[in-house]
């Protein structure tokens, strides 16, 4: 990814909601660090940490929504000065969400898709970075991002497995939205140990992922982008 980002280095919004709804169903089977939620503005992650936040909804009409935040890597606001996030905006944007947002100092980048392309406001000429790449690195097109959440996946297993497949495997379920018992129970056979310190929760990893849409037969938890 660039830095600042460009609207060209996030994949079509299809591909980034199956790494990020994978992302979800890993953390509600475990406690790992991050916390998700999913509601009437999508899905949205807060880093346990507070390094980073990011919210990303899929709408009717091949439309989405990507916005958050970095706390390292986002310069679009300093103090009381920050960049209008919805200048050139379409009108479908949830500007009185986004305006909140951007009053409690919370948006570091706002992207959205239509017409088949991602789009985000103008930024300043000499703006170090907005820290999309540091926050979600793992949504740029090609195939290091999709390592990138493989490795992030990986990381939480305490031995060295193999579990390139398995993650693989449940992304392609997930952005197929045909994702069944027997496809999160190889996720996280394949991403979580099963002697470690944690309990791994499979019921709350599949009751999650039907409430995004992900199970089988379900197509009313996100809409799918065309």
């Amino acid at each position: 990814m660039h830095r600042p980002s460009v609207p060209g280095d996030l994949d079509r919004p299809e591909r980034v909601w199956a790494r990020a709804a994978t992302l979800a169903v890993v953390a509600a089977a475990m406690d790992d660090g991050d916390e998700f939620s999913w509601g009437e503005q999508g899905l949205e992650c807060w880093n346990g940490g507070g390094s980073y936040w990011w919210r990303l909804k899929l709408l009717e009409g091949g439309r989405a929504l990507l916005c958050g935040q970095d706390s390292d890597g986002s310069y679009t606001h300093d103090g009381d000065r920050q960049i209008d996030f919805l200048a050139g905006g379409p009108e479908w944007l949830p500007r009185d969400r986004l305006h909140h947002d951007a009053q409690g100092n919370l948006l570091g980048f706002v992207y959205w898709w239509q017409d088949g392309a991602w789009a985000r406001a103008p930024y300043p000429e000499k703006l170090p970075d907005d820290g999309l790449a540091m926050a979600l690195s793992w949504a740029a097109p090609g195939e290091d991002a999709v390592r990138r959440i493989v490795d992030d996946l990986v990381a939480l297993t305490e031995t060295e497995v193999d579990a390139a497949a398995g993650v693989r495997a449940f992304l392609a379920a997930a952005e197929a939205r045909t994702v069944g018992a027997a496809d999160v129970a190889a996720l996280l056979d394949a991403v979580c140990d099963k002697d470690s310190w944690y309990d791994v929760r499979p019921e709350a990893a599949l009751a999650f992922a039907g409430k995004l849409g992900l199970t089988a037969g379900e197509r009313d938890g996100a809409a799918v982008a065309s």
